[in-house]
């Protein structure tokens, strides 16, 4: 007859395989929920300053600073395995040598996760909701956000981080590209990141990059008159994209 120690051994045994394999089932499953997301975005304003990009930097360098549109709808991503959303905005540009892969930065991201819905914050940025005064009219210019989960809408975004390259120079760079990503945490399982091209029932997302623009010269910076048709007309410092 077996002792009580043997009898427990075989009890938690026995529910760790159950659980595993349970586990390795949600995880497998996740591959029959359809996914077509799609994305659109576009720069606003591009500018080139120089400064200290971060609190930490031991001398100036140029940075950049891009404002962007973003419309995405990432709905499809969310099933019963999934705990939050990763998504994040990179910006793409070749760099100085033709042998070295392009750079890329990433100047926004956010978590979206499942119950985004029930938070106040629809971006679960951390910070509690600000108090709202029941006798304050709203403003017409506030952003809309749309209610439905994955979805994210925002105008003229500010970025959260700078760009700053190794060379400490980056006006008038050219082929700049901003792309959307994303990184999909489930509940049980591995992390699936972005997928740009269909793989059974999940299809590549849909757009996720913006049309192609420079880096502006550097703000501030005096820049030679054009004449045109004998008439002088300054060229802007730094222009909008």
């Amino acid at each position: 007859m077996h002792s009580s120690l043997v009898r427990a051994q075989n009890v938690f045994g026995f529910f760790t395989t159950v659980a595993f394999c349970v586990g390795a089932l949600i995880a497998v499953s996740v591959i029959i929920s359809p996914q077509d997301p799609s994305a659109s975005i576009e720069s606003r304003n591009v500018q080139v300053v120089r400064g200290r990009p971060h609190y930490y930097s031991q001398k100036k360098e140029e940075y950049a600073h891009i404002r962007f549109d973003l419309d995405a709808d990432f709905s499809s991503l969310f099933n019963w395995n999934t705990k939050q959303l990763f998504v994040y905005v990179l910006a793409s540009y070749p760099s100085l040598s033709p042998t070295t892969p392009a750079s890329q930065s990433i100047i926004w991201d956010t978590i979206i996760p499942s119950t985004a819905l029930s938070n106040p914050n629809p971006f679960n940025t951390g910070n509690k909701a600000p108090r709202r005064d029941i006798h304050q009219k709203p403003s017409p210019n506030k952003k809309k956000v749309s209610e439905q989960l994955g979805v994210v809408r925002v105008k003229n975004q500010k970025p959260k981080y700078q760009i700053a390259d190794v060379s400490g120079k980056i006006a008038e760079r050219g082929n700049v590209t901003l792309m959307v990503g994303w990184n999909v945490q489930p509940w049980v399982g591995a992390l699936t990141w972005t997928q740009w091209t269909p793989w059974g029932r999940w299809k590549g997302v849909m757009g996720g990059r913006s049309e192609v623009f420079d880096f502006p010269p550097l703000k501030g910076k005096k820049v030679e008159n054009v004449v045109s048709g004998g008439i002088p007309k300054a060229a802007e410092a730094s222009p909008i994209v």
